[in-house]
């Protein structure tokens, strides 16, 4: 599947979910390492680089799906006795009018393998908070800058 194939397909599952749900929820999740490096995906089918995460599904809770889509992008594997820290809920206006995000920070994970490239992620690393690769996405670096300096959230992705 090409590229611009995967994004036509991104852009019609939003449509359907205009439709068909009043909000959608998802999540992202900040894990940042003893060394204060910072887990962050790219994706086969957006540029830049982005914090893991995705949406919440049907009966599933914020955290379920924030340890699921950790696991999915990144192999990241929450410690099960310490919960992540909510940062921030926040409107994701780029995506649609009705996206919103929970973003949350994780310091107590294990990286389970190296992750390998697939359909969805052509690269996962550790960066440090204060030297992201050049090409990390403007959202994502106003999130970090929060975390790190404790600035309040903003109410946009």
């Amino acid at each position: 599947m090409t590229r611009r194939t995967q994004h036509l397909l991104m852009r019609g599952a939003h449509l359907v979910w205009r439709v068909t749900r009043g909000m959608t929820l998802g999540v992202r999740g900040a894990a940042i390492d003893g060394e204060d490096r910072v887990c962050l995906i790219r994706h086969t089918y957006v540029a830049g680089w982005h914090l893991p995460g995705g949406g919440v599904e049907p009966g599933e809770t914020a955290l379920e799906a924030l340890g699921r889509e950790f696991l999915e992008e990144a192999e990241v594997v929450l410690d099960p006795a310490v919960t992540p820290r909510l940062h921030g809920f926040y409107l994701n206006a780029a995506a649609s009018g009705r996206d919103h995000v929970a973003l949350y920070v994780a310091r107590a994970f294990a990286v389970r393998a190296p992750k390998r490239p697939d359909r969805e992620i052509a690269e996962c690393g550790f960066f440090p908070l204060g030297d992201l690769p050049a090409d990390t996405t403007t959202a994502t670096r106003a999130r970090l800058a929060e975390i790190a300096h404790g600035i309040p959230p903003a109410a946009r992705w």
